[in-house]
């Protein structure tokens, strides 16, 4: 109900994101006035930069405080996730010196006592531990004058984002036409032509068959595939945490240090090598779910240079509390095309429900040729149903879009639906009405996303407005890190 409206929640979960993440500025991160040499800045924003290495150190502080990894902190759509948010902070911050906000002292007296790490160092009698905050502010880089005025600039980015956020629209009665529409029933017929219906109509020669089977040998590859040999570290529940923790980093050292044989890991650590064949890039078939060769970054790795060029063991991946795995190609198996004998059966398949599938749509393009000639005809088509954009029963997408467009004055109408892979719909449309009975519910839920959508829409104005204002400059895009960067 009422789908097209929610499509357009993009902004406001941004403006949300907004208010809702803490300031990276508590946690330490750095100034807005760094510099490193120019070939490392991303972006200007009133001549002074976002630099790669701000990017890289507030990725990885964020990832730690959402409980990720290092290998999150340095994928390229994290930490394009990052920037965004730190030149959404920038462009802000920018409007707020321009707009020369002021914060009261109440206001930010009353902002610091909902943060939980000041409201934990009021003591029982109801005393500040001065010293504890000092402490803290001291452990994330930072003083006491740095602290509030990092904290009074968050309230002011703040109070800006929400007097734009809130904006409404003025009059309730674009809402109410609005719903209206979305209401507005329309009385529809149809008739399909389906490839399926004209398959005993199309018999494909064999030159035919040959002749696609080789201008699309592609869709008859066998999938490329690897033979490989691995080993499993599991953790004894009757064994010492610290005494597994040694052997999983010995796992990890020797299959890296020694990374032309697992044989080495396995005599030390005394386990079995391992042989799975058949492994695609969807990993080996036939297995359960925990098994190592199911693990997406162990598949991923057996794929890479490492593993198929070099005949390098992969990267010590712990699939599972106490299960560490490691793996290495024995064999590479390229993608081939099949020869013809073993997917002729496909062949004909394909190519007769392309050739039926023409004949379908030719069908259609005849039909819609004769009603467009005698529009009052009903004959063939199947019985009668209303739909709106409320309640569109099986119409989907282009189909309902079509048919809600036509103008009344034009009715009977036809419309003409192309369904790629099985053919075509012909739609016949001749009466509108509107519901008898209205869902109060439902208006207001149409009227507050239809506000929503507004107040998103002058935001993005707003935001658009002061990046021109602060001189917003792409200087380099953000490039992937090298397997050797980060810690």
């Amino acid at each position: 109900m009422f789908d097209t409206v929610r499509k357009h929640q993009r902004i406001l979960q941004f403006v949300l994101m907004l208010l809702i993440v803490p300031s990276f500025a508590f946690f330490g991160i750095s100034s807005y006035s760094s510099f490193l040499d120019k070939e490392t800045d991303l972006v200007k924003i009133n001549g002074k930069p976002i630099t790669a290495q701000e990017v890289d150190t507030a990725a990885k502080r964020q990832a730690e405080r959402v409980g990720g990894n290092a290998q999150i902190a340095q994928s390229l759509q994290f930490r394009q996730a990052i920037l965004n948010e730190l030149l959404q902070q920038r462009i802000l911050g920018f409007a707020v010196g321009d707009l020369r906000l002021q914060v009261g002292k109440e206001a930010l007296v009353k902002s610091l006592q909902n943060i939980p790490q000041i409201r934990a160092l009021y003591k029982q009698d109801g005393s500040f531990d001065d010293a504890r905050f000092k402490q803290l502010l001291a452990s994330n880089g930072m003083n006491e004058e740095q602290f509030y005025a990092s904290q009074a600039f968050d309230l002011k980015i703040g109070q800006l984002v929400n007097s734009v956020a809130r904006t409404e629209i003025g009059s309730p009665k674009l809402s109410e036409i609005i719903s209206t529409l979305y209401e507005t029933e329309r009385q529809v017929q149809a008739m399909s032509f389906d490839a399926k219906d004209y398959l005993s109509k199309v018999n494909p020669s064999q030159e035919e068959l040959q002749a696609f089977y080789t201008a699309n040998a592609k869709l008859f590859e066998s999938p490329e595939y690897v033979d490989v040999e691995y080993i499993v570290l599991k953790a004894d529940p009757k064994e010492d945490a610290k005494v597994f923790s040694e052997k999983a980093d010995q796992f990890a050292n020797m299959t890296y240090d020694q990374s032309d044989s697992l044989k080495p890991a396995a005599d030390k650590l005394k386990l079995n090598v391992q042989i799975q064949k058949g492994v695609t890039r969807s990993g080996a078939s036939g297995v359960a779910k925990d098994h190592p060769l199911a693990n997406p970054k162990v598949v991923q790795s057996l794929f890479g240079d490492e593993a198929v060029k070099n005949k390098r063991n992969t990267e010590a991946v712990q699939t599972s509390p106490g299960v560490f795995v490691s793996a290495r190609v024995v064999t590479f198996h390229p993608a081939q095309t099949l020869p013809y004998k073993d997917v002729a059966a496909e062949v004909k398949r394909q190519v007769s429900q392309r050739l039926a599938e023409k004949l379908a749509i030719n069908a259609a393009a005849d039909r819609y040729a004769a009603l467009e000639k005698d529009p009052k005809s009903a004959s063939g088509f199947a019985s009668p149903v209303w739909v709106s954009r409320n309640k569109p029963a099986n119409l989907v997408g282009g189909a309902l879009d079509q048919i809600m467009s036509i103008s009344p004055d034009k009715f009977p109408a036809l419309v003409s639906v192309s369904n790629p892979g099985v053919g075509t719909t012909l739609y016949r449309v001749d009466q509108v009405r509107q519901p008898t009975g209205v869902d109060a519910k439902v208006h207001k839920a149409q009227a507050q996303q239809i506000q929503a959508l507004a107040a998103q829409s002058e935001f993005a104005g707003f935001m658009a407005y002061w990046r021109d204002v602060a001189g917003v400059k792409v200087i380099n895009p953000l490039k992937p890190m090298s397997s050797g960067s980060g810690s």
